[in-house]
């Protein structure tokens, strides 16, 4: 089996609920989004996020609206909607219960 591919799967899993969380208290161009999970050590390339924020805009948790720039072609700013931040509340308890469920599980098979 190959472990790297397993890494990959593992992080896709939780990308909706790391870039619902990114845009939870601002809005952000994809650059921004990029860097902010590049920086946290969420490894993931362009070609995985922009269909993600597409399909998380077609779902209606997300939005977008168009902004110049100083420095180049006008940006796409993504925000999160109100059906967003329900989404991304009822996320959020679902990852404390598998984060702690993993936990439980792990600490007893390392004793």
């Amino acid at each position: 089996m190959n472990i790297d591919n397993t890494k990959a799967q593992m992080r896709k899993g939780v990308l909706e609920f790391c870039i619902l969380t990114i845009l939870a208290d601002k809005d952000k161009y994809t650059s921004e989004i990029l860097s902010t999970l590049k920086s946290s050590k969420m490894l993931v390339v362009e070609g995985t996020v922009y269909p993600l924020l597409n399909r998380l805009k077609n779902s209606g948790l997300l939005e977008y609206r168009w902004e110049e720039s100083t420095s180049g072609p006008p940006r796409k700013y993504y925000k999160i909607t109100k059906e967003g931040k329900l989404f991304l509340s009822e996320l959020a308890v679902t990852w404390e219960e598998l984060f702690k469920a993993v936990n439980t599980i792990s600490k007893s098979n390392h004793k």
